[in-house]
């Protein structure tokens, strides 16, 4: 049986990479809702809908777990997943706690980065109540770099101008961590990394999706350890198209060429 991983579009891929790093012996099935795609953009109710709709059908291709690899589908629809299915079912949301505990002790801030609809809901929210007692994080939607991910735009010029955009007026040098918050965004943390001082360190939830996975996959004695392993990637439009810019992405972070990504690395 296979391991599902789901998210509206390439982003996920991110943590499937961390996944198949992790888990020599298991079969992988990635679907991609391209008929949605960006979830971030849309309403609460609507996401909650297509996420359903996916699961329906990641549920019918025999996987014996689920990770949401989609930080807003998680917000918005891991408990009635859960509540739905028998499997095990793995979510995600920013990874501002381990952040967080890293600058306290630089005594320096935290900047969040995430899609509009993450940064909206109340699962988030939460968090920042919960953890965050002396208002150290900042939250920053980068809503279109979703797109630019889903349409492999790793120009240079065009990606640097949006960033300086979006931290306009900040003291980049008051954070000690970055949290990437969407799982499209761990495709330019290159580019990030470059705009900000040396020691900041960029955290995201790939490894610590994964380190859950595997404790309750042990923890319910399904992990395999023994067999081959294997990837298939497939999406709710069944476009051929998409299923190869899937293998692209794939195997474009196999190389680990996402710290200094470029355009042509991807043609």
């Amino acid at each position: 049986m296979k391991i599902g991983f789901f998210d509206s579009g390439l982003g996920g891929i991110s943590v499937l990479h961390e996944a198949v790093k992790h888990f020599p012996n298991e079969s992988f099935l990635y679907y991609a809702d391209t008929l949605h795609v960006p979830y971030g953009s849309k309403t609460k109710e609507e996401v909650k809908s297509y996420v359903l709709q996916a699961a329906e059908e990641i549920i019918k291709q025999d996987v014996k777990a689920l990770v949401v690899a989609c930080n807003t589908a998680t917000s918005i629809a891991i408990e009635t997943l859960r509540a739905t299915y028998n499997i095990p079912i793995i979510g995600m949301e920013p990874a501002a706690k381990p952040a967080l505990e890293i600058s306290r002790s630089l005594n320096k801030r935290v900047l969040v980065f995430a899609t509009s609809l993450t940064l909206k809901q109340a699962k988030y929210k939460h968090l920042l109540e919960t953890i965050d007692d002396q208002s150290l994080i900042d939250s920053i939607p980068l809503q279109e770099l979703v797109q630019y991910c889903e349409h492999l735009n790793f120009d240079q010029d065009t990606l640097k101008a949006y960033f300086q955009s979006k931290v306009q007026g900040l003291d980049l040098h008051q954070y000690g961590t970055v949290v990437l918050g969407c799982t499209h965004f761990p495709f330019y943390r290159g580019l990030l990394r470059d705009m900000f001082p040396p020691t900041v360190q960029f955290i995201d939830g790939s490894i610590g999706t994964v380190k859950r996975l595997e404790y309750v996959l042990k923890e319910r004695n399904m992990l395999n350890t023994a067999g081959e392993q294997s990837v298939t990637f497939t999406s709710s439009t069944g476009a051929k198209e998409y299923e190869q810019k899937m293998k692209k992405a794939f195997h474009f972070l196999e190389k680990g060429k996402h710290e200094k990504v470029q355009k042509t690395d991807l043609v």
